[in-house]
């Protein structure tokens, strides 16, 4: 895996930074509304990849897929339907996601 290409994303603090990087084309307003859900499905995508060991352009055209397909299922249904934030599984809605755990969990895939 690319040490370079997640640092590199490691530094993003917008998710268009992440679509620009990746060169994936994307509506403004649905970006708007479904960032973090978009980029957590993102990192579920990701993290159940099994591209390790691939080079930079293999691995950036993996993420550059996997960030399109998270991107569609947002462009398709909305957040209550996709449930990606435990808080949407929760029946009485009362547990709370730290928006953190997308940072650990890059943070993680690099060994930091």
């Amino acid at each position: 895996m690319s040490d370079k290409i997640l640092e590199t994303m490691g530094k993003f603090s917008a998710a268009e930074e992440f679509f620009q990087y990746l060169e994936v084309p994307f509506e403004q307003s649905v970006v708007h509304v479904n960032r973090l859900h978009i980029l957590k499905r993102f990192n579920q995508y990701i993290s159940h990849d099994g591209v390790s060991g691939a080079d930079d352009i293999a691995l950036k055209a993996s993420y550059k897929a996997h960030l399109a397909k998270a991107y569609q299922d947002f462009v398709k249904s909305d957040a209550a339907t996709e449930k990606v934030f435990k808080v949407f599984q929760e029946k009485d809605g009362q547990k709370v996601v730290g928006v953190d755990s997308l940072r650990a969990s890059l943070d993680a895939r690099r060994g930091v």
